[in-house]
């Protein structure tokens, strides 16, 4: 076992001081994901700061949207009164992750950070330019059936595990984040990052940086809401393709749309070039395809995972009509 300090901090500027001074030192919170590659040794920390003490688990509303504390447990959010009224789609893709018991632990700003599931990245003994950058990727050339379709690199086809991470980026939510250069907010489009030549770098966060909270802009998508995921088992399972879909109608006519991908790249996937196509149009199912068709536009597929080429639109479709059918 690799040895490592664990230090409690029961001040926010501690536990960032903490982080910032040391580049081997990691927060920690519900430590579902990050235990589980320490013990496989795929991240070895010498310093675990303990956040738990802080208090950052309220939701509550705040300029015309609701707050959520980065320290919120995902099962807390996805049951609260405020969450399941004025952000139905929020609480459906946080009750599609994980299992109840890992909902328990799991915390808002850990789902966000939550590493890649790619098998290359998890084995220590194969090439993995995240883990170890300048190894090769054992995926582009491997078992990749799980990757990327969007917006991957030579570098990296890995993709983002996170579902909740999904509904937020359609919601167009704000990260707000502390650090040592002082506070700022990052809109959550720009939290995640493309793999590019740097595929080690998940997020947009600088070192030492905190997140505190995170902001969900109140909007029209209290009803015609839908999570679609499809996985290889009914729980417990990350999706081979997820679909965020939330839709303001009036009269059968769409007003508004938001869409979002899970399962086909380095980050949640906005789709907002199909959202464009929606507006306007009648709700049906020759609209909902006409969108599906414009969101696969760029898509490619390895060796493995071609399926997802025909699986995105069809799961597209089903998203929205489960929707604009609620």
């Amino acid at each position: 076992m690799n040895q490592f300090q664990y230090v409690r901090a029961t001040k926010p500027q501690a536990a960032i001081e903490a982080v910032a001074k040391d580049a081997n030192a990691r927060f920690i919170a519900g430590g579902t994901n990050l235990v589980d590659l320490m013990k496989r040794g795929v991240m070895t920390p010498q310093k675990l700061v303990d956040i738990n003490r802080l208090d950052f688990r309220k939701i509550e509303r705040q300029n015309n949207g609701l707050r959520i504390g980065a320290l919120a447990l995902n099962s807390t959010v996805a049951d609260d009164k405020q969450v399941r009224e004025r952000q139905p789609l929020l609480a459906l893709a946080l009750n599609a992750g994980a299992s109840p018991q890992l909902r328990n632990m799991a915390t808002v700003g850990g789902n966000m950070l939550q590493r890649t599931r790619c098998a290359y990245f998890y084995d220590v003994t194969m090439p993995c330019n995240k883990r170890q950058p300048g190894t090769g990727c054992g995926a582009l050339e491997g078992i990749n059936r799980m990757h990327a379709i969007f917006g991957f690199s030579d570098k990296c086809i890995a993709v983002h595990p996170s579902d909740m991470s999904v509904a937020l980026v359609a919601l167009d939510a704000t990260v707000q984040v502390s650090g040592p250069k002082g506070n700022r907010s990052i809109p959550f489009a720009d939290f995640h990052r493309l793999p590019g030549d740097t595929p080690e770098k998940d997020t947009n966060l600088e070192p030492g940086e905190l997140i505190t909270a995170v902001d969900v802009p109140d909007g029209p998508f209290t009803k015609h809401v839908h999570y679609q995921k499809v996985r290889e088992r009914a729980s417990y399972a990350f999706a081979l393709l997820s679909v965020a879909a939330a839709l303001d109608i009036e009269n059968g006519t769409i007003k508004a749309a938001r869409l979002a991908m899970g399962g086909v790249a380095h980050k949640p996937w906005r789709l907002t070039a199909a959202e464009q196509v929606l507006v306007g149009k009648p709700a049906t199912e020759e609209t909902f395809r006409q969108a599906a068709t414009v969101a696969m536009q760029g898509a490619k597929s390895f060796k493995h995972n071609e399926y997802k080429l025909r699986l995105g639109p069809n799961a597209i479709v089903q998203a929205l009509k489960t929707a604009a059918a609620a």
